[in-house]
């Protein structure tokens, strides 16, 4: 802009020059016609100098005329870098609004995702509430009725039982002797063989070494059998008092006979407490399980029995 301002200054002073020195030369003309002395200033026409000042015009002219194109080339240069700067300015708009709005248009698809995997999670557990809610009652329901079966099960197991050893009673007779035949062989000969025979306490630790108390009197253990200490205490007192097979002294008696209730329980014979006790329902089961598997009938726990039982 200022290069512009200068050149148009310049123009402008050169332009009222040449004005200025037409008039000038004109008036030195009008005093030679009129017969004044000439001056020795005065160029005449023949000297040429005013082709001269002429030519001088016409540079000043064409350097004028060659200021105002360079200043509208300038022009027109500056308006075409203005133009393309401005050009080049709205293409980075565009790309930048462009980029802008992608941006956006991919925010709004990831909102859009968002939101439809919401609802679908809500409506997925809108429906799962329902399904959940109805196999927690068909569970309660079938946890119900499975302890009503367990019930009624038990009670036919132990009605069952009953009455195995009811139609029993006619024909198995509890055994207390077993000075029979039958026991006289080599399974049996624990029972064959037992004697109550009484010794104090001394003696009875001084023969053995395992001894306990248990089912309300003393044991000692020997070859494979429990048998009542006799004499051990002189006031104790045998429910049972005969052999109790075990096979290995790290049973006690009283464990014993808990596994056989367990085992005939599980086979309907018994239907009495698991106490540990060689009580009359014990032995009645033993015998109505040892005609049926064609044992002798000790009614006591031999080794017989217990094979057969799978508890030995």
């Amino acid at each position: 802009m200022k290069r512009i301002v200068l050149l148009t200054c310049i123009g402008s002073l050169a332009l009222a020059l040449t004005a200025w020195g037409a008039p000038k030369g004109k008036a030195a003309q009008g005093t030679a016609r009129s017969g004044g002395a000439r001056s020795a200033h005065v160029v005449s026409p023949k000297s040429g100098g005013g082709h001269s000042f002429a030519r001088a015009n016409r540079t000043q002219s064409s350097h004028v005329s060659a200021a105002i194109a360079r200043t509208h080339t300038a022009q027109r240069r500056t308006v075409t870098g203005n133009r393309a700067a401005l050009g080049s300015e709205r293409a980075r708009s565009s790309r930048v609004a462009s980029r802008e709005a992608g941006i956006a248009q991919r925010n709004k698809t990831a909102l859009n995702r968002e939101r439809n995997i919401t609802r679908a999670n809500a409506v997925r557990t809108s429906r799962a509430q329902p399904a959940q809610a109805r196999n927690a009652r068909i569970s309660q329901a079938t946890r119900n009725t499975a302890r009503r079966n367990l019930a009624v099960n038990r009670q036919r197991n132990l009605t069952l039982a009953r009455n195995v050893l009811h139609n029993r009673a006619g024909d198995v007779r509890v055994t207390n002797n077993w000075r029979g035949a039958r026991f006289n062989n080599a399974r049996y000969a624990a029972f064959h063989n037992y004697s109550r025979t009484w010794h104090d306490r001394g003696w009875w630790r001084n023969h053995y070494s395992n001894i306990v108390f248990v089912l309300g009197g003393w044991w000692y253990w020997n070859t494979g059998y429990w048998y009542p200490a006799w004499g051990y205490d002189p006031y104790a007192w045998y429910p049972y008092d005969g052999p109790i097979y075990t096979g290995y002294a790290n049973l006690s008696p009283d464990q014993v006979v808990v596994n056989v209730q367990v085992a005939l329980r599980d086979q309907g014979y018994y239907a009495g407490a698991i106490d540990g006790n060689m009580g009359p329902q014990t032995r009645a089961a033993l015998a109505a399980f040892q005609a049926d598997n064609g044992l002798a009938i000790t009614s006591a726990v031999d080794q017989p029995t217990l094979q057969i039982l799978g508890v030995a």
